[in-house]
């Protein structure tokens, strides 16, 4: 059997891709940029699995991440020169058939290589039994188990479908170190590591709301995890690399698209509230004191139905009157459809400002969006009576976008099966199949009790500022959920944080929340409060209900809203 890493006591586990579409040279930049012992790379993602089930209506050799195959091209034989396993979820709906392409380009290049897949998780032919519907893709959260096989059996590479994202570092550590199926604190630890890592460039200041604070951000360097016996875990970046791995830049992955204190998985439910974060040199945080309880009996599957059809039209509106002039635009083009999609939204964006320098500067964007199962309804009864209009409406009407057809969309929701109820099989080197067990030893997931909250701070002056003066946000998407995770650097900022922004502060902060059903959840480890919005996003991001479908930019809008915070704490 082949020995993962050299250091018996730790694994350097570097993460190559953080979405399906990722920089395409990180494969050979992580492999020649310093030691590792594993690299993984995640492709998938809700609108993944969409596109990938597409592909595989068109063609059902397809559904796997085309770019991997490319990327392996290129990097096949490096990875093995190197003595580096690689594991990833490229596979997506066909992980087999990606293997099997693996294979192909292993003989052309005269690389010699052992490769093994993980399947199991794709339960579309079974949907309807299992009580999820017809939808288009169902695939099952399987976790690191089947991974833990495929290495153990000596492959150099493993790919598998729908597996958590963390599991494909949970699945490098466990093997490494031999850890038993109720290592819950090591597995949780792992999954830490791991949840950091699966996002990329996200942990060493992508995305991150501080980022003026990091010397060179012209290309961040792909995250590493040094995970230790004990599922502790230093996080850190090759040497000479673009950004930077801090205590807030971890900080901020770690809140990304997390709900509260627990984080289950198929392996173990990880608690987010244990994690405790010190900086453990340059480029380098300690991530220690994580706690790990029994996984919840079901598992997650994620499922991808095409809703019908879709189709916008941007109007632009410039100088004086917009709303009047948005107004006249939406009531001619209704009254001259004719025939009206099942959905029509108008979205005014003022983007304009008194007295513009520029003509951009002095114009906003009506957006009309329109739905229907029907493609001739959206298609261009719709898009070329809106363009009917340009000589026969508000003075200077103009578009950004051109008529055309209406394009399909997705749905996204979650469902939940029993883990006896799917199969998890790992299809080794030799092509044995090995069927691999669920948890056994399981809990039924719960809320954790609220914790106490810090003394806050006495009455004081004020100032009325951006929130984003003194705290940093993370948020993201969940199907139609979206989560915004807000946090502090100090004791006092996090006294004051902690009763400042409430549920209700975050409504009148965030008026495109007030009606929606808001969770709060606190966890003081991290001096963070997470929200999580339902149905903020309507039926998903393939649904597109917002110009911000995936809420990437949330928690920055939540930044810059005013509130009162102390005068004290902004000196």
């Amino acid at each position: 059997m082949r020995a993962l890493a050299i250091d018996p006591e730790l694994i350097r586990i570097g993460n190559a891709s953080g979405f399906y579409g990722d920089r395409m040279s990180a494969v050979r930049e992580m492999l020649e940029g310093g030691q590792l012992d594993v690299l993984t790379g995640d492709y998938l993602a809700e609108l993944t699995m969409l596109i990938l089930g597409r592909d595989r209506m068109k063609d059902a050799n397809l559904g796997y991440a085309k770019t991997f195959l490319r990327q392996m091209e290129d990097c096949l034989g490096l990875a093995v020169d190197k003595g580096v396993q690689v594991v990833v979820n490229a596979g997506g709906l066909n992980p087999a058939g990606l293997t099997d392409k693996l294979r192909e380009l292993a003989e052309k290049l005269g690389v010699t290589a052992r490769f093994a897949h993980v399947e199991g998780d794709d339960l579309s032919a079974r949907a309807k039994d299992l009580g999820l519907g017809e939808p288009l893709t169902a695939n099952a959260y399987l976790g690191a188990w089947g991974i833990v096989e495929c290495l153990n059996s000596g492959a150099d590479v493993v790919v598998t479908g729908r597996v958590t994202d963390a599991s494909l570092i949970v699945g490098p550590a466990a093997a490494h170190f031999g850890w038993r199926r109720n290592d819950h604190d090591q597995l949780a630890g792992a999954v830490a590591a791991g949840h950091v890592i699966e996002c990329g460039t996200q942990a060493t200041g992508g995305n991150f709301s501080f980022f003026t604070e990091i010397a060179d951000l012209g290309r961040p360097g792909f995250p590493i995890a040094e995970i230790r016996r004990d599922g502790s875990s230093v996080i850190t970046k090759h040497p000479g690399t673009g950004g930077a791995v801090t205590v807030d830049t971890v900080t901020a992955q770690l809140m990304y698209e997390i709900t509260g204190a627990r984080y289950a998985g198929p392996d173990v439910t990880t608690r987010i509230d244990t994690i405790e974060l010190s900086q453990d040199g340059p480029d380098r945080v300690l991530i220690g004191a994580v706690r790990g309880e029994a996984p919840p009996r079901q598992l997650k599957v994620s499922l991808n139905t095409l809703g019908g059809f879709r189709n916008e039209m941007s109007f632009v509106l410039t100088g004086l009157d917009i709303e009047a002039k948005a107004a006249l635009a939406q009531e001619q083009l209704e009254s001259w459809l004719a025939v009206r999609p099942a959905e029509l939204s108008w979205t005014l964006a003022r983007l304009d400002r008194p007295d513009a320098e520029t003509e951009e500067q002095a114009s906003a964007i009506l957006r009309c969006v329109v739905r229907d199962p029907d493609p001739k309804k959206v298609g261009r009864a719709f898009s070329s009576v809106a363009v009917e209009l340009a000589l026969a409406s508000y003075p200077g009407c103009t578009f950004t976008t051109m008529p055309g057809n209406g394009a399909p969309y997705g749905v996204f929701t979650a469902g939940y099966v029993d883990a006896q109820q799917v199969p998890h099989i790992a299809v080794l080197p030799n092509h044995t199949r090995v069927d691999v067990a669920p948890a056994t030893d399981t809990l039924e997931l719960a809320e954790v009790a609220p914790p106490s909250l810090p003394e806050p701070l006495p009455p004081s002056e004020t100032v009325r500022v951006p929130l984003g003066t003194i705290a940093a946000t993370r948020s993201g998407d969940k199907g139609g959920n979206a989560n915004i995770g807000v946090w502090v650097r100090t004791e006092e900022h996090w006294r004051w944080l902690a009763h400042a922004l409430t549920i209700e502060e975050v409504r009148r902060m965030l008026p495109e929340t007030a009606e929606l059903p808001i969770t709060r959840h606190v966890l003081p480890r991290l001096r963070a409060v997470n929200f999580v919005i339902e149905g903020i996003l309507g039926q998903g991001v393939a649904y597109n209900a917002r110009f911000d479908p995936q809420a990437k930019g949330l928690g920055e809008w939540l930044r810059s809203r005013h509130i009162d915070i102390p005068t004290a704490l902004i000196a």
